[in-house]
């Protein structure tokens, strides 16, 4: 079966973070596992378990990470309801105030209609606020590809993506963080936002509570254009 030019990207990228950086040691590995309760409004109204793990390399100017997160819920032992969001990226630092990245994304949301949705984008990024000590403020934009796919059907369109992540270090031992992102198409718009704050309450375990929103410009019939979740959720880093 032929590759699409999505899935190509994809594959490259995915390639990229598998190679052994040989002379380079893996001194700076940061490991975050989360798990809560949540609940959730629009698509998906029930009281699930949410999950999330995340791994970030630091090799120097190369920067390697992924994240997976979701959540499950099921009555009588059934299940009723998933969603599985998957994030990796590549980053190379230029110098302290730019950098360049690659990401890519996988998305299978029973909720959405869709039976999955996946990007790639290529994009530039400034780090700000770099005279604070306590915020740091990092912007990117770039181009690519998402792909959607609906009743066995794919469709694959080139979007626009601008992000933003924020960090303020309210103490030494709680941050409030605050991500946005928005993927913008011909067919439609992707608008992303997660906002927490996180309390440290033992030397590797924190309080996490979180509120993330999801907005589509354009979904299939009879579906919500956004999702919300509120959590609250504990996190081990190690």
């Amino acid at each position: 079966m032929r590759k699409t030019p999505l899935a190509l990207a994809i594959t490259a990228t995915l390639s990229l973070m598998a190679l052994p950086a040989a002379a380079q040691q893996a001194t700076d590995v940061v490991t975050e596992l989360e798990f809560g309760a949540i609940v959730t409004s629009g698509n998906s109204k029930d009281q699930n378990i949410k999950f999330k793990g995340t791994v970030d390399w630091d090799r120097g100017d190369w920067i390697y990470g992924f994240s997976s997160d979701g959540f499950r819920s099921s009555k009588n032992s059934e299940l009723n309801a998933q969603r599985l969001y998957h994030v990796g990226r590549i980053g190379y630092t230029i110098n302290d105030f730019s950098f360049v990245n690659a990401r890519v994304s996988y998305e299978d949301d029973r909720f959405s209609g869709f039976d999955n949705q996946s990007d790639f984008s290529v994009n530039y990024g400034r780090n700000l606020l770099r005279s604070s000590s306590t915020m740091t403020l990092a912007v990117n934009f770039g181009l690519g590809m998402r792909r959607s796919e609906q009743n066995g059907l794919a469709s694959d369109e080139a979007i626009g993506r601008l992000e933003g992540n924020y960090v303020w270090n309210l103490s030494e031992t709680a941050s409030f963080t605050q991500d946005f992102s928005l993927d913008s198409g011909s067919d439609s718009s992707i608008v992303r936002s997660e906002s927490g704050i996180q309390s440290q309450i033992m030397d590797n375990l924190s309080l996490r509570f979180s509120v993330k929103l999801k907005h589509q410009t354009e979904v299939p019939f009879g579906r919500a254009k956004t999702d919300t979740e509120t959590a609250a959720t504990l996190v081990l880093s190690f």
